[in-house]
């Protein structure tokens, strides 16, 4: 379920900051209805579109399937007529083991094993796609695996040296989309306010922003997505340090003052942006809130099917993110 929420006010600025944000993240309750119907009817559509589009099917490898996130990924591949290849990197040895997608049996191998088996891989399936949702040290690793073997890639997994990653990438040639944030949408949204930040330099100059983030107890470091949109704001003029983020990750918190449904405690990210005038007479809102991994792993597969399709077409540009991803214009 994704919702998100912009808007203006000029009523609330008489409430303390604590109380002010309870209401703020409040509202989503009110939606939630709502996003849940759209989602719904979004899957739907997005199965027709799938169902009506030849030569999609192509061989896709998840690696990091023990991973809740890499598993949400493989299942969207499934649902999507893609051919999960049955076996997938996990990043620690541990003896041998399988995991059941759908119908189909993977065998997980550790690091120590990655080279042969992908070797095996690229013999049997020679158009694979590869998705990476692993873990932050198993990035650079896993990207120069890839890169030795001429295997395109989706790089989901946060974290690891980038500068070093982005490199590999350009020195191999290899097809690849790399992007920290795969949700289509919250794409969207990032693309909007860099926008808005380049185009509009100071437009929010004196605005004092206060900022509260609210993910699933597992996630020890802050929002990188909220990192990257406080960092537009700043652009845009606004007042803020990063060592302010309100991290929220207490469920009582969340159930009670941010409004996780409770069944979403293990999987959600919300974000609230609250923008505030000088004299305090005039405020801004932009919330974004996702419960669930659905919306992440249908943008991991909309990737893979833009990077075969680059592929396939053997575009010059080699190196890509989900901007690109979206510019395209013909997701699921």
């Amino acid at each position: 379920m994704f919702s998100v929420t912009l808007s203006a006010s000029f009523s609330l600025l008489s409430q303390p900051n604590n109380r002010r944000s309870a209401l703020f993240f409040a509202r989503t309750k009110r939606t939630s209805l709502v996003t849940s119907a759209l989602t719904r009817e979004k899957v739907a559509v997005s199965q027709d579109v799938m169902a009506d589009s030849p030569n999609l099917s192509f061989p896709i490898l998840v690696n990091g399937v023990t991973g809740k996130m890499g598993k949400a990924v493989a299942e969207a591949a499934v649902s999507a007529g893609l051919e999960l290849v049955p076996i997938s990197f996990s990043s620690v040895d541990k003896p041998a083991r399988t995991l059941q997608i759908s119908d189909i049996e993977i065998s997980v191998h550790g690091p120590s094993e990655r080279e042969e088996i992908l070797s095996s891989v690229t013999d049997k399936y020679p158009d694979v796609v590869v998705v990476d949702y692993t873990v932050p040290d198993a990035v650079n690793a896993n990207a120069e695996l890839y890169c030795k073997f001429g295997v395109p890639f989706v790089m989901g997994t946060t974290g690891g040296d980038r500068p070093l990653l982005y490199k590999t990438v350009q020195d191999s040639n290899v097809y690849a989309v790399i992007s920290p944030q795969m949700g289509k949408q919250v794409v969207a949204f990032l693309a909007a306010m860099e926008i808005m930040a380049e185009q509009f330099p100071g437009a929010f100059s004196g605005y004092k922003l206060e900022v509260m983030e609210s993910h699933q107890a597992t996630k020890l470091d802050t929002s990188g997505t909220a990192k990257a949109v406080i960092a537009c704001f700043q652009k845009l003029g606004a007042i803020f340090d990063m060592n302010e983020i309100q991290m929220i990750r207490d469920p009582e918190e969340q159930i009670y003052m941010v409004g996780v449904p409770e069944e979403h405690l293990s999987g959600h990210a919300y974000h609230l942006y609250n923008l505030a005038s000088p004299d305090e007479t005039v405020s801004f809102e932009f919330q974004h809130n996702v419960c669930g991994r659905s919306i992440y792993a249908e943008g991991s597969i909309d990737a893979a099917i833009f990077l075969h399709k680059k592929v396939q077409s053997k575009a010059e540009k080699k190196m890509y993110d989900m901007i690109d991803v979206l510019r395209e214009g013909n997701m699921r």
